[in-house]
């Protein structure tokens, strides 16, 4: 199916649009894939804790490590049928009204939206359907959780039913994010755990809540792996790695680590680290094993300590595609995409020749830090190589760049530090207000 948007059409989402319920045509062929591709990967019994007598409405918080996530979590529901919050790029590929009828809640990640709660909200109590939420917005780096958003809580109190949690190990090291396209054979397991009832909900407060379920979300496939001894011995197996670990843990280079077969590599000073069958890497020089979690946490505080000292800045050449809808990705050429302590812009280099005119964004996009608790990371999307992807809440801005200086998971760990150090705002609704800062700031 193509993705692209021959007519350039770029009228936005309808994000206020009502859900439906999930059809019930579609719902035991959803089932059946489900069961079948979860049994190919070698999930077994999914554990239920407190699930029992359990109905809906009620609400679902997910990890998300990677693809095999959606078709886990109908299997868990098994045999409700559900609603589930997704991005805009389910509905371009597979069609509106396809992943409509199939359950689909549409969001833009890490955008602010009212409509999305209130679509919850009717998918719950006017559909009667559980609604699945996958917090971390994105398939996970480096085998560990990623960024939790602090409204989970505030959320939960607000709509008050019951909340789950569904928690997945093994579904990264089956198909890690930096190499999609090799899948490898892992154990994958997975429990679906009745955290509050509603009158729990009702009297437990809101940080509370937001604590137990940040709980039990967090996970470390690597230590999974290691103490279930689970062997992946494939021969490309860190083919990728070089992507999450982009900063030489000896020599502190950046841009320079390179990986192929089972080795990762630094072409600045030559340390080599071999990636062993039960995920841990070997420093072939002295035989020391590197927990790699261990490293990707370094990189983080590598980078905000470089912001600290107000040395972080990114200026990268790019291309420009626009996804304002289901209908698919119009292109706007080449362009800058700078990212520093004031926030994010992004400039075409041909501002009045673009592919469309477009009225609903003005160009230069112009981001302040505090709106984006984080940002989208690719490192291979559509095999056009790594991807930033910025988003208002009419359009998502897909950045793609070759040259070493784009270095997607750097900008990922700088976003959410500059969210944080901003300051969280303490609602969704003034998220929502803090949001209008920023629109259309760029041309206006």
């Amino acid at each position: 199916m193509s993705l692209n948007n021959k007519k350039c059409d770029m009228t936005p989402f309808d994000m206020k649009r009502k859900p439906v319920k999930q059809n019930i045509i579609l719902t035991p062929l959803l089932w059946a894939a489900s069961y079948i591709l979860t049994r190919k990967q070698g999930l077994g019994k999914i554990e239920r804790t407190g699930m029992n007598g359990i109905r809906p409405p009620f609400l679902v918080f997910s990890t998300h490590q990677g693809f095999s996530d959606y078709y886990i979590a109908p299997r868990a529901l098994f045999p409700h049928r559900a609603n589930y919050i997704s991005d805009m790029e389910g509905f371009a590929a597979f069609g509106n009204e396809i992943y409509r009828q199939g359950g689909c809640i549409g969001k833009r990640r890490y955008v602010p939206d009212l409509s999305v709660i209130n679509n919850v909200k009717y998918a719950l109590f006017t559909l009667k359907q559980p609604v699945v939420i996958f917090p971390e917005s994105r398939h996970c780096d480096a085998g560990v959780t990623s960024e939790i958003p602090d409204n989970l809580g505030n959320i939960a109190k607000y709509l008050g039913v019951p909340v789950a949690v569904l928690s997945v190990h093994g579904s990264y090291l089956a198909n890690p994010f930096w190499d999609e396209g090799h899948e490898r054979r892992s154990r994958i397991s997975a429990r679906i755990e009745l955290l509050f009832t509603a009158e729990q909900i009702k009297d437990t407060p809101a940080e509370v809540i937001q604590s137990e379920i940040e709980k039990r979300l967090q996970y470390d496939e690597y230590r999974y792996q290691l103490e279930n001894r689970i062997i992946i011995d494939a021969p490309g197996r860190a083919e990728g790695l070089h992507l999450p670990l982009y900063k030489c843990i000896s020599c502190e280079a950046e841009g320079k680590m390179t990986s192929s077969g089972a080795v990762l590599k630094c072409t600045s000073c030559g340390s080599t680290w071999e990636l062993t069958e039960l995920g841990q890497l070997k420093d072939m020089e002295n035989g020391k094993l590197l927990h790699i979690p261990d490293w990707y946490r370094w990189e983080r505080k590598e980078t905000e300590k470089e912001i600290e000292e107000g040395r972080y800045s990114s200026d990268s050449k790019v291309m420009i595609e626009a996804l304002p809808n289901e209908k698919g990705f119009v292109s706007f050429g080449t362009g800058r995409l700078i990212h520093d302590s004031s926030g994010y812009r992004l400039i075409p280099d041909n501002m009045e020749q673009t592919a469309v005119k477009i009225s609903l964004d003005s160009f230069p996009i112009i981001i302040k830090p505090h709106i984006l608790e984080s940002v989208q990371t690719e490192y291979n999307y559509r095999g056009r190589g790594k991807c930033i992807v910025i988003s208002t809440r009419n359009c998502c801005y897909y950045c793609y760049g070759k040259s070493p200086d784009l270095i997607v998971t750097k900008q990922e760990f700088a976003q959410e530090y500059f969210y944080r150090k901003a300051g969280k705002t303490e609602s969704y609704q003034e998220a929502v207000e803090v949001y209008e800062d920023y629109i259309n700031l760029g041309g206006d």
